[in-house]
């Protein structure tokens, strides 16, 4: 079964979101900006092979989260300062995010 959000927050520099499993996770803005799992971040590929995207700069420094949608039942998508919005983070990859800890803040 899957994890979900039972709440997410923005708080000051961080994303702090509360699973329905009691854990907690605070992940920082820029943490979250440059692990985006959008297109333009991470590339795509064609039905060759071929990688389009995903070769643009990897550090994100002073973005800000400056808000937040849920996408269905799965998802959360966030947008940043830079007016980057098209990465569709899945719960299951937020807890990936999660338990990385790098560039995340620990309680």
């Amino acid at each position: 079964m899957q994890t979900v959000p039972l709440d997410i927050q923005i708080v000051g520099d961080i994303v702090a979101i509360r699973w329905d499993d009691g854990r907690e996770d605070y992940l920082g803005h820029e943490f979250l900006r440059a692990n985006s799992p959008s297109a333009e971040n991470m590339g795509e590929r064609d039905i060759f092979g071929n990688q389009y995207g995903g070769n643009g700069p990897r550090e994100f420094p002073g973005v800000q989260v400056l808000g937040w949608n849920k996408v269905g039942n799965y998802a959360a998508c966030f947008l940043f300062s830079d007016r980057h919005n098209t990465g569709i983070y899945t719960w299951e990859y937020l807890r990936k995010l999660g338990d990385a800890g790098t560039g995340a803040m620990q309680d």
